[in-house]
């Protein structure tokens, strides 16, 4: 979003506008495969790489295109025990909700967090290598997160969907 840079008038905001039908089929490419040339993705499409290569840039600037990565196999890691642990804090102000946020970024062991409804506050994913793993972390980290109220651990038996592809 860019801002109107006149004085004396109201900021005036402007967005990207939003994603066509061919930007929609390169980002598709896109979540298959990141590492695909701008040319490659040019043939699928039927564009010249130069109006690809401009619409990802566009993308990217426009924040739909968050960032690049790479899928790693926590198996092969040796990251291979996934629990996913149901948090509620004792405290519900804002000031206390940020310090949590701020305490959950810190921990390497959470790779996903979400603020969720219900019974409980947020909903983390944990990787561990083992259950003496997570013990440690939960005993040793988790535990000592101020305002921590309480923490229900439900241990992922097998994997049956893992994407991170968006639907169009």
């Amino acid at each position: 979003m860019k801002r109107n840079g006149k004085t004396g008038e109201s900021a005036v905001l402007s967005t990207a506008p939003e994603p066509d039908a061919k930007d929609r089929e390169i980002l598709k490419h896109l979540q298959d495969n990141a590492r695909m040339s701008v040319t490659e993705i040019a043939a699928r499409v039927h564009l010249s790489p130069t109006p690809v290569h401009e619409r990802i840039r566009r993308l990217e600037e426009s924040g739909v295109i968050k960032q690049y990565a790479t899928l790693l196999d926590a198996q092969k890691l040796d990251q291979g025990l996934m629990v996913i642990c149901y948090v509620s804090l004792k405290q519900h102000d804002k000031k206390a909700g940020l310090k949590f946020i701020q305490a959950i970024n810190g921990l390497n062991e959470v790779v996903e967090c979400y603020s969720i409804s219900g019974e409980f506050d947020f909903m983390l994913k944990v990787r561990a290598k083992d259950m003496a793993g997570f013990y440690d972390f939960h005993v040793n980290r988790l535990s000592q997160v101020e305002n921590l109220g309480h923490v229900q651990s439900v241990f992922v038996m097998g994997v049956i969907k893992d994407t991170h592809r968006l639907l169009f």
